[in-house]
């Protein structure tokens, strides 16, 4: 009875070895599918477009519009597939969604704080125009500016919200050619 005993206890042993092995492979493999398939969900293409835009120097930021502007798709792919060095199919998506979804040049800056921005004496001049509209009944106003962008306008429309509607004016004669006449009218069609 000994001699069995023994290779019977080894047996059970290398069982549950191999059992916990499985497991834990099992386990592995559960987590890799689960990760891949996170990593392949497709982004939306806003957010795409404005990954894909910050992989790029201004030089191939520029080039890459025109290439899209004159309708040469394949060209402005194989300058993002050069310039950043993402497959192709990665390359394509991007180009469709910085096509759909055109995205300004923004240079990498150190973090700032909120109120160190605030607090400059001049604001920040973007390479573009940057449209408000703000509409009551049958009273439209507008605001262009290449002192605004969207973070800027945000904080405009929170100040107006939360009924700081002086400061919101003020915010946006700063970063506008507009009048403190003109910027409280916008501000309190925006109020609503």
């Amino acid at each position: 009875m000994e001699s069995i005993l023994i290779p019977l206890l080894i047996l059970i042993a290398v069982v549950a070895g191999v059992l916990l092995l499985t497991r834990a492979a099992s386990k592995h493999s559960q987590e890799a599918k689960e990760s891949a398939a996170a990593a392949s969900t497709p982004k939306e293409p806003a957010e795409l477009a404005r990954e894909s835009a910050a992989k790029l120097n201004q030089e191939q930021h520029r080039r890459l519009y025109s290439l899209i502007a004159q309708g040469q798709g394949m060209a402005a792919i194989k300058l993002y597939l050069q310039a950043t060095g993402e497959g192709l199919r990665a390359s394509r998506d991007a180009v469709g969604a910085l096509a759909a979804h055109p995205q300004p040049f923004t240079q990498e800056e150190p973090a700032q704080s909120p109120l160190a921005d605030e607090d400059d004496d001049e604001p920040e001049r973007f390479p573009y125009r940057y449209r408000a509209i703000v509409s009551k009944g049958d009273v439209t106003r507008e605001v262009s500016s290449n002192m605004l962008n969207d973070e800027i306008y945000g904080r405009i429309r929170t100040l107006a919200k939360s009924g700081d509607t002086e400061g919101a004016a003020l915010a946006l004669t700063r970063h506008s050619d507009i009048n403190i006449k003109q910027a409280r009218e916008f501000v309190e069609l925006m109020d609503d």
